[in-house]
This record gives C-alpha cells, structure tokens and sequence, in this order.
C-alpha cells in the first residue's frame, strides 16, 4: 500500500529542487551570474523594463542627433551644439538615471513606476546633474592619460548612479562609494562591458531593433551586479 503522504512530501520536494534549480533568488557577483540573474529578471519584468528601454533610447537618440551636426560658423550649428550640451548636462542624466533606478528595481523585484525616470526633475536634481559632470570629468581626465587609466576609473565608478538614485549620496560621496564598492571587482566589470559589446552586436545583427532586447537585458545585468555587492557589503557591516 502507497503512503500517499510521503508520495506527496517526495513529489513537492522535488518540485522545489527543480524551482531552485532554474529560479535565482539571490545575485552573484560574476559575470556570468549577473547576466543570468539579468535574464531572469528581464523576462520576469519585461514589458515595464522595455518602456524604460525605449524611453532611454529615444533620450540618447536626441543627443546623438545633435552631434551628427557638422560644426561651422553657422548660427544654426553653433545654436545646435549649444543646445545639445545643455541637454547632456541637465536633462539627460535625469532621464539615464532614474532608468538605471528602475532596472535596478527589477533586480530587487519590486514595483517598477515609468514616472520614476523624470521624478529627478523635482528631487535629487543638483546630485544628479553634478555626480554626471564629476563622472565624466574623472573618466575623461583617465582617457586623455592614454586611455587604460579612464578605463579603469570607468570600471570603479559604475556604480555612482546607483548609489546617487539608490542610497541619495552627493557627487563626491557617490564616487568615493563606488570606489570602494567595486574594490576587488575592476575585472568582473570590465568583463561585463566586453560581454555587453558582444550581446549589443548581435542584437544588431538579429534585427535592428535587437538592439532594444540587448540594452534591456545589459541594463538589468548590471543592475544585478550591483544589487548582489551591496548585499555583500551590507552582509560585512553586520
């Protein structure tokens, strides 16, 4: 005669086995880790996570729009160009930002609010606007000392819009943060960059607008990435 009570205790627990065995409930910080704990959030919260995607890029596109100007003595181009770097100093890095919150959100599932992306305008703004300028400014410095040291700064200071968006730190606390943050971690980050170049390739090759899928999915990587360091180092202050 069948114990129907172990059948059933057997049957569920295998069922859990096979749930972890497909489901990640906790990011790693690797690579390989990241973009599979990426994937799984990016299809989890695919449509709200795309809209942001969308909104992003469309948000870049216009800035891409104005460099393709070709500068001469023109009023009409120099109106254009100046026109453009005001919006890359004060009106892009609201939007980048509050996308890089909401992908981060996805990785630490909770609610995920489009209108979350422009609520920069109204709080946070002076932070944002200057923790953009402060990031630049370093990684350009790095770049014009022959291009490794911009690298490498570009690397440890991924994490300054999270930490601005995420924790509500000033430019100079945000960028000494990531700094720490991503100590011991340079080499995952900049592996997560070469593998975000070849993701972004072939989401160009599959089809244009492959492209779309490809930033999603890089975004929520690197989200992931940054949300498994700081539990790590929110489980070392204990």
């Amino acid at each position: 005669m069948v114990n129907l009570p172990l059948v059933h205790l057997v049957r569920n627990k295998k069922k859990q086995i096979m749930e972890n065995s497909t489901i990640l409930n906790v990011p790693d910080t690797t690579v390989s880790a990241s973009y599979a704990y990426g994937w799984q959030q990016m299809k989890k919260y695919f449509l709200p996570l795309f809209l942001v995607t969308l909104i992003a890029a469309i948000a870049d596109s216009l800035i891409s729009s104005g460099n393709k100007v070709e500068f001469d003595n023109s009023p009409e181009a120099v109106i254009i160009k100046i026109i453009a770097a005001v919006y890359w100093l004060l009106l892009l890095p609201v939007i980048k930002y509050g996308a890089d919150l909401l992908f981060l959100r996805g990785a630490r599932n909770e609610e995920i609010e489009i209108k979350v992306m422009f609520e920069g305008f109204k709080k946070n703004y002076l932070n944002i606007v200057l923790a953009h300028l402060l990031t630049a400014a370093l990684i350009g410095i790095g770049i014009i000392m022959l291009i490794i040291p911009g690298i490498i700064v570009a690397c440890r200071l991924a994490f300054v819009p999270y930490l601005v968006m995420d924790k509500g730190l000033e430019p100079i606390a945000a960028v000494e943060k990531s700094w720490a943050m991503t100590k011991g971690h340079g080499w995952t980050i900049f592996g997560m960059a070469l593998l975000a170049i070849l993701i972004a390739i072939a989401g160009l090759i599959c089809f244009i607008v492959g492209i779309l899928f490809s930033i999603q999915w890089i975004s929520t990587a690197f989200a992931s990435f940054y949300h498994a360091v700081d539990l790590e180092h929110a489980t070392g202050d204990l």
